[in-house]
């Protein structure tokens, strides 16, 4: 479970920068998301809950970080991630900014709590 945990960083950090990049670039030239960029942005949320809940498997296992840090960058990243299904606008293109926004903060995080794993 370890090694699951360690292994699903990696995609926890670069998979929620790429939708973030691809967000942005998409809102930036003020085109229409289209089919890739919702499923992509919803990759990275689905890869942040599965990492936080691994987590909480190996904390229930007496397995610990060497950091507290880590619990909190890694709270935080969820609930960045998670935060525009609450407070986006309706609008698309402002929904979209929100999200992409959102989970460039959770890459962010994301980065730090393996930096303080």
């Amino acid at each position: 479970m370890l090694s699951a945990h360690a292994f699903l960083a990696y995609l926890v950090v670069g998979v929620p920068a790429l939708a973030a990049l691809a967000g942005g670039i998409v809102y930036w030239r003020r085109r229409v998301a289209g089919r890739w960029l919702p499923h992509l942005l919803a990759l990275a949320q689905t890869l942040l809950v599965a990492q936080v809940g691994l987590g909480l498997l190996l904390l229930s296992d007496e397995h610990r970080a060497a950091h507290e840090l880590h619990y909190a960058y890694g709270t935080f990243a969820l609930l960045a991630v998670l935060s525009p299904w609450f407070y986006a606008p309706k609008d698309p293109r402002k929904r979209l900014a929100w999200f992409s926004g959102a989970t460039l903060v959770a890459a962010a995080l994301a980065t730090r709590a393996y930096m303080t794993a």
